[in-house]
């Protein structure tokens, strides 16, 4: 059974860091790109990050280039959303997601979600 557990949410003010990570188990892990995907309320969920099964290839949504990076470490299973001076409008529940081989951006083209882990920026 697929599993994965996001974690590392939290309230933190505007310019701060969090590391958001995501466990997996159930599956062979080095097979499946992961995606890191975000909801505000009354919001659609969108695509923020996201990694390669194979070649660490990633790719940023352009509203957090330069601030947001996704270690990957297959040795644990775990993939990070390291998460460099937050604004206000990255508040959302952040949720991680695994796909067989081939990274997307797209939610829909994920079938396998943790549940989300909340993150609140104040101003």
């Amino acid at each position: 059974e697929v599993q994965l557990q996001a974690s590392g949410g939290g309230l933190v003010q505007a310019g701060g860091s969090l590391r958001l990570s995501c466990a997996a188990s159930g599956f062979t892990f080095d097979d499946y790109a992961i995606g890191w995907f975000r909801q505000a309320p009354g919001k659609e969920r969108e695509g923020v990050s996201c990694i390669s099964s194979s070649d660490g290839s990633t790719y940023y949504a352009d509203s957090v280039k330069g601030r947001f990076t996704i270690p990957r470490d297959n040795a644990k299973n775990m993939v990070y959303l390291q998460m460099n001076n937050l604004k206000p409008e990255d508040t959302a529940n952040y949720y991680c997601a695994a796909r067989w081989m081939v990274m997307t951006a797209r939610p829909n083209d994920y079938s396998n979600w943790g549940q989300g882990t909340l993150v609140t920026v104040s101003s």
